[in-house]
């Protein structure tokens, strides 16, 4: 087995030049263009090689100034502003989902090429930035010994984490360092197989409802569809006493949650399937519709169906809804934060900032920066603009956005690059 992997390893690479994509195609926005579907055995895979920053930062636009805010952290992923400004940074990593093929095996060498080496701290980390320059003064375990956690959520003096496994809630006092008090279970998450792990989370504009996404357990239902139960959906969960109802089904791996300011909806950054060439299927943004189902597995971008899934559900398929918003091929979307209270001012006054980690299986890297796409009237309305950039330097990574929060109090973005282990902070200048 080990060398029958090893040659496919070796064939892959040695293909990999063969695969490209088309760079006239455009592959954002409401109307991306879709190519014809190209399956192959194994995709082409590439990974940019971690290389740190090496006493630089990332690039923003003229106006702005980045600073490293927090280094030496343990895979942070989601990013928690509290009520008194004090940052919260949730670091781990999950999943343990056994491999099925030779692809499995041949993708997750190619992956763990492009990952930190630290091991996840599966804890909350605290940062007290009191004075506004950056340096936080304090830093502490806010809370530990936690199962992979990802999303987060903070209403009427209670925080939310979700772990790979269950919704928790823990009771919290201004101005706290550290929570000792002992954790609520509100409701148990699946966490079967947990192909996808993460589990995302935000709270309703009132506070009522907390939407939990979760990912599907496979790339296209390869798994069989009876471990896809209650995967690739959203919950809708009473904060109050944890019941939960399915909010949105056939949506693959919903990685990031938000309330839009202007309008109170629900939106996500999902992504998509993969294993049908370079530039399919593109993962996207999305208001969320109750009720509304979003073609995984047996369609995409609405109703183009997949030939890979068996049986096929074209009655299904044939209500399955469009996205919102295109934003590439395999970008790896895992953040999402809506400017508030006029964000930035100028053109970065309403909009979306979207962290993307960065693809691993198509020849022309994608993603690996975190993108602004500008809204109006709580819409999208523009083609997205590169916002911070330079984690990409001569084909190797230096970093790998995920989390991205606006603060509207301080008039910052926090960005967790979970690569290089840092949360980047970037403001206007002076």
């Amino acid at each position: 087995m080990i060398r029958t992997l090893f040659c496919a390893t070796a064939m892959v690479l040695a293909l990999a030049g063969c695969s490209g994509s088309d760079s006239d195609l455009d592959q954002t926005g409401a109307n991306p263009d879709l190519p014809g579907q190209d399956e192959t055995l194994v995709p082409p895979m590439k990974i940019a090689t971690p290389t740190g920053w090496n006493g630089e930062t990332p690039v923003v636009p003229d106006g702005f100034a980045v600073t490293a805010m927090a280094t030496d952290l343990k895979i942070p992923r989601q990013i928690l502003v509290l009520p008194n400004g004090d940052i919260l940074v949730a670091e781990g990593s999950g999943g343990h989902a056994p491999k099925l093929r030779p692809k499995d095996f041949i993708a997750g060498v190619i992956k763990a090429k492009g990952k930190t080496s630290v091991k996840g701290g599966d804890r909350i980390t605290l940062l007290r930035d009191a004075n506004g320059d950056g340096q936080p003064e304090v830093r502490s375990t806010f809370i530990d010994n936690l199962d992979a956690p990802y999303g987060m959520a903070f209403v009427d003096g209670a925080l939310y984490v979700a772990e790979q496994g269950a919704l928790l809630r823990f009771p919290y006092q201004d101005g706290q360092t550290r929570i000792t008090a002992p954790r609520q279970e509100l409701t148990e998450l699946p966490s079967a197989i947990n192909h996808h792990w993460t589990k995302s989370l935000t709270a309703s504009a009132d506070g009522l409802t907390l939407y939990v996404g979760i990912g599907s357990n496979s790339n296209v239902g390869e798994r069989g569809m009876a471990v896809e139960e209650n995967r690739a959906v959203i919950w809708a969960i009473d904060r109050e006493t944890g019941a939960h109802r399915t909010f949105v089904t056939g949506i693959r791996n919903p990685t990031a949650l938000a309330i839009e300011p202007n309008t109170s909806a629900l939106w996500a950054v999902v992504n998509e399937r993969d294993e049908l060439g370079p530039q399919l299927v593109p993962d996207y943004l999305t208001s969320v519709q109750e009720g509304a189902f979003y073609g995984w597995p047996y369609s995409y971008w609405g109703q183009n169906t997949d030939p890979r899934v068996h049986p096929q559900k074209p009655d299904l398929v044939q209500t399955a809804i469009k996205p919102d918003y295109a934003l590439g091929s395999h970008v790896a979307a895992l953040g999402l934060s809506f400017a508030r209270d006029g964000g930035f001012g100028g053109r970065f006054s309403q909009g979306a900032f979207i962290g993307e980690h960065g693809s691993w299986n198509r020849q022309d890297l994608a993603g690996y920066k975190v993108v602004w796409v500008p809204f109006a009237g709580g819409r999208p309305a523009g083609p997205p603009v590169d916002f911070l950039t330079g984690f990409i330097k001569d084909g190797k990574a230096r970093g790998r956005p995920v989390g991205v929060t606006f603060d509207p109090q301080r008039r910052i973005l926090l960005v967790a690059d979970d690569l290089s282990n840092t949360v980047w902070r970037i403001a206007p200048r002076p």
